[in-house]
Order: C-alpha cells, then sequence, then structure tokens
C-alpha cells in the first residue's frame, strides 16, 4: 500500500524480488509517467492500482511481465493516448478502469491483447469516434463503460459483434441524430443488454430532434443533409 505518497518516478528495477506480490496500490501519487519494464518482476501481480496520479504517458512495454493481472486501474489521470500494444502483456486481464483521463482517440490497436477481458470503463473522457474494430477482440466483454464523452455517432454494429455483452453505457454523449446513427438505433432495438438509463440517451442535434430520446427515433426517418 503505496497510495497518497509523492512517489513520482517508477524505475525498471524497483519492484526486483518480489515474485510473490499479488496487490500493488500506488494511487494518489505524483507519476506522470509509466516506462518500460516498471513493473517486470512482479510476475505474481493480480491487482495494479495507478488512479489518481497525472500519468500523460505510457510506454509501449510499461506492462511486460504482468501474465496474471487481473485488475488495473488507471482513473483520473491524464491520458491523451495509448500507444498500440501497451495492454497486450495482459492476456489475463478482466477488469480495466480508464475512467476520467484525457483519451480523444482510441487506435485500432490500442486493446489488442486482452482477450479475457470482461470489464472496460471509459467514462469521462474526450471520446470523439471509435474505430468499428476497438473491441472487436474481446469476446468476453460484458460491460462497456463509454458515457461522458463527445461521441456524436457509433457503428451499432460493433457491438453485435460482442456476445457477451451485458450492460452498456452511452448516456452524456452529444449524440447527432441523423442517417450515421441508423445502425446504433437498429441494435439498440434488438439488443437484450441492458443500457444506460434509456431516457438518458438523447439526441444532442440537429435542432429538430434536440432532447428527444434515441430509443424512440425510427430509423426510415433519420436523414443527412446532401
Amino acid at each position: 500500500m503505496l497510495g497518497q505518497n509523492q512517489i513520482g518516478i517508477l524505475k525498471s528495477e524497483m519492484f526486483a524480488g518480489m515474485r510473490n506480490l499479488s496487490d500493488l496500490d500506488l494511487p494518489l501519487n505524483a507519476l506522470t509517467a509509466l516506462p518500460s519494464n516498471a513493473f517486470k518482476p512482479l510476475i505474481a501481480l493480480k491487482v495494479l492500482d495507478l488512479s489518481l496520479n497525472r500519468i500523460q504517458r505510457i510506454s509501449p512495454k510499461a506492462f511486460t511481465g504482468l501474465r496474471q493481472l487481473l485488475f488495473l486501474n488507471l482513473d483520473n489521470n491524464s491520458l491523451k493516448t495509448v500507444p498500440s500494444g501497451a495492454f497486450r502483456p495482459l492476456g489475463s486481464l478482466e477488469m480495466l478502469v480508464l475512467d476520467n483521463n484525457l483519451l480523444s482517440t482510441l487506435s485500432q490497436s490500442a486493446l489488442d491483447g486482452l482477450s479475457n477481458l470482461q470489464e472496460l470503463y471509459l467514462r469521462n473522457n474526450a471520446l470523439e469516434q471509435l474505430p468499428s474494430g476497438a473491441f472487436s477482440n474481446m469476446p468476453k466483454l460484458s460491460q462497456l463503460g463509454l458515457s461522458g464523452n463527445r461521441l456524436k455517432t457509433v457503428d451499432g454494429n460493433m457491438f453485435s459483434h460482442m456476445p457477451a455483452l451485458r450492460k452498456l453505457y452511452l448516456h452524456e454523449n452529444p449524440w447527432q441524430c441523423d442517417c450515421n446513427i441508423i445502425s446504433l438505433v437498429r441494435w439498440m432495438g434488438q439488443t437484450k443488454a441492458a443500457m444506460s438509463p434509456r431516457d438518458a440517451l438523447k439526441c444532442a442535434s440537429p435542432p429538430q430532434l434536440k432532447n428527444k430520446n434515441l430509443s424512440s427515433l425510427r430509423p426510415a426517418t433519420l436523414q443527412c443533409s446532401a
């Protein structure tokens, strides 16, 4: 338990010899970066809490060695991007929390390697768009939090290819209710997944549909201006 200190730097040999450590808590410190091999000796680690720091940069090899990790918390940091493949060593990870960062985009390969992931939280970031295959290699994903972003539209077909999805949080986004949102509206009408309060999913534009519930939209009436 190393939380609420002023630790500002992690070095690659810092945790040498701690082969049996299962839980490392580092919240409320002054970390700004996660360097390569920072946690490499921690081969038995199950839980890693890095929340409430000032992390802006993650090395592509920051999580090397963490093959047993089940829970990674990066909530409340300053991440603007996630390097491709940074999470690839985390084949056992079941829950990833990236809430309250500054993420504006996710590359197609940002979440590569998370084949065991069951819960992913990206709430309260600055995401404006999502690549259609962003979650395609996560067959066990059951909960996905995307509320509080800047999404105007998403491809509803991406959720169709998530067989385990049970809960999806999409509220507090500025949805643009035109022809580009048809696939999402159709998927919402067919899915058995629980949505974030359906009455909280509202159009932000165009003006004639502002504050209309997405669940009440009819695909045939949604148009795009030429």
